[in-house]
């Protein structure tokens, strides 16, 4: 089992743990303070919860190796299940907390703000935090020359989604003690529905990011550019290749790829290497116009050239494989 195939169940299973705890905390804490950003808070965390267990059976699925049915193997079970997970934010986590703040502004109620409340937000700021911290641990060691927004476009989608799901927790936590705050001063509970409409509107965007990611990898996304272009100045620096012709590829799990190309054969370079250990001049001396011996001449040169572009793509094969360990799967056509 490879390190980068087990990326992401560190942070999904500290996100489990600690976003089952604030949502115990955030519950006991609505109720008492009659708060609906607090009790959309509550909400966000209970879909949190949810959606972080949706990433782990994914990543679980995942390592599952390659069978009859699924021949590339299971590695884009965990992009499913991160979009069932985003689908869930969206639906559930948004959708109910937007629901919470509009029944906040048309029916508004009393808010209580208490030690309890005080205490519910302050723990619950520091589990999201630390769970926060730890996403962006595994992403900064996974992409540790990358800048944030290459990490982004390329971090496994499993850390990606604790990662801003967290970031949106903490920030929504600050907005509720916030909302809560100015409403319990100043008597109007319009505060608190805005402060439930804010963090909807950002759970919103969250899962519209990580829905748009997720769907690009189950869609068959190509690998980076700059991986393809290595690849193809690989297979071109061979003397045997003319050049690259065309050239697909596809992620089949994190840092996983397929890739599929056809090249076009150097018919010189292949002459050379199919008879560099006997002169070509010899044999046109041997064959001196025996018709028997041309036609033996040619089948012999009909019999080589095929397996030794066969050989060729063995050799390329191996070379791409040893440089670039995350291409499981190649498939070179001759133009």
């Amino acid at each position: 089992m490879s390190l980068r195939s087990t990326q992401g169940f560190w942070p999904v299973t500290i996100a489990i743990s600690g976003n089952l705890t604030v949502t115990v905390i955030k519950f006991l804490a609505a109720i008492g303070s009659g708060s609906s950003v607090l009790f959309s808070e509550a909400i966000h965390s209970s879909a949190d919860t949810l959606n972080q267990v949706f990433l782990l059976v994914g990543l679980r699925q995942s390592l599952k190796k390659a069978d009859d049915t699924f021949a590339y193997g299971y590695g884009n079970e965990r992009f499913f299940w991160a979009l069932i997970s985003a689908c869930g934010i969206f639906f559930v986590g948004a959708g109910i907390t937007a629901f919470g703040g509009i029944e906040s502004l048309i029916d508004p109620h009393a808010i209580e703000f208490s030690f309890t409340v005080a205490a519910a937000l302050f723990a619950s700021f520091f589990i999201e935090l630390y769970t926060l911290r730890v996403a962006v641990k595994q992403i900064r060691e996974a992409y540790p020359d990358a800048t944030w927004r290459e990490r982004i476009n390329h971090a496994d989608s499993a850390t990606l989604a604790v990662l801003l799901e967290d970031a949106v927790a903490v920030v929504g936590v600050a907005i509720a003690a916030t909302a809560i705050g100015v409403s319990y001063l100043t008597g109007s509970t319009l505060w608190d529905g805005l402060g439930s409409m804010i963090i909807s509107i950002m759970l919103g965007a969250v899962a519209v990011i990580l829905i748009v990611k997720n769907r690009s990898y189950l869609l068959g996304r190509s690998m980076p550019e700059e991986l393809e272009e290595g690849i193809i100045e690989m297979i071109e620096a061979e003397p045997a290749i003319k050049k690259v012709i065309d050239f697909k590829s596809a992620v089949i799990g994190l840092g996983i790829y397929r890739i599929k190309c056809e090249v076009e054969f150097n018919g010189s370079a292949l002459l050379r290497e199919s008879y560099r250990e006997s002169s070509l001049r010899e044999m046109y001396e041997k064959i001196n116009d025996d018709v028997e011996e041309f036609k033996r001449f040619m089948a012999d040169y009909s019999d080589r050239i095929p397996r030794l572009m066969g050989k060729k793509i063995d050799h390329i094969e191996a070379k791409l494989r040893k440089e670039y360990p995350g291409i499981k799967h190649i498939d070179i056509e001759v133009n």
